[in-house]
């Protein structure tokens, strides 16, 4: 092992013992409240940590409380997460500025600035019109994103993103994207697919 895997190594360490009782507050919060608000809370509170100990604790943090998640990935300042029910595998680059809802981000996949991942397309129901929308409720999908992919900035995520993908800047994706096809618009429309 290098000497700079294992500084590295020991910075993580650093952080999660550091996270650790912020951690254990979130999970004494939540017994109170099991919806999704207090982990929101938190992770508005982590966003606003600039610079590296910002990427190094929300690190930390996600790895703790999201399934399956890796400390190895760089979640960048002012990122919010909404949903306890993300995962985010080792290597994944998420820019500043963006929301991620309900998803699983596979290993080694890139997330420019400002992107929004929703959870799914059926978060709001609005077929009574002599109901407001915002009490028909909804539904929450978690939307997979798959391996080295490249998610360009401004897009809208609202549907699945085959592996090795590339999604073009400003892009919003509404139908399920298949492998290794590049797409671009609104709504995003297949331009090509990636030479293997």
């Amino acid at each position: 092992m290098s000497y700079r895997a294992v500084l590295k190594t020991i910075v993580k360490t650093f952080f999660l013992i550091i996270v650790y009782p912020i951690f254990i507050t979130y999970k004494l919060l939540g017994l109170l409240n099991r919806s999704d608000n207090g982990f929101a809370a938190f992770s508005q509170f982590f966003s606003l940590i600039p610079g590296k100990p910002g990427i190094y604790s929300r690190a930390a943090f996600f790895r703790l409380c999201c399934t399956n998640t890796s400390d190895h990935i760089s979640v960048g300042f002012l990122t919010l997460l909404s949903h306890a029910n993300t995962t985010i595998h080792e290597g994944v680059y998420i820019g500043p500025q963006c929301n991620i809802g309900m998803c699983s981000i596979l290993k080694d996949t890139l997330i420019g600035s400002g992107v929004h991942i929703l959870s799914g397309n059926k978060q709001h129901y609005f077929d009574n019109s002599n109901l407001p929308i915002q009490s028909q409720g909804g539904q929450f999908i978690k939307i997979s994103i798959g391996d080295d992919c490249w998610i360009g900035n401004g897009s809208i995520i609202m549907a699945d993103v085959g592996r090795k993908c590339i999604v073009a800047a400003g892009s919003v994706v509404t139908k399920a994207l298949p492998d290794s096809c590049i797409a671009a618009g609104n709504p995003a429309r297949i331009i090509k697919y990636r030479a293997n």
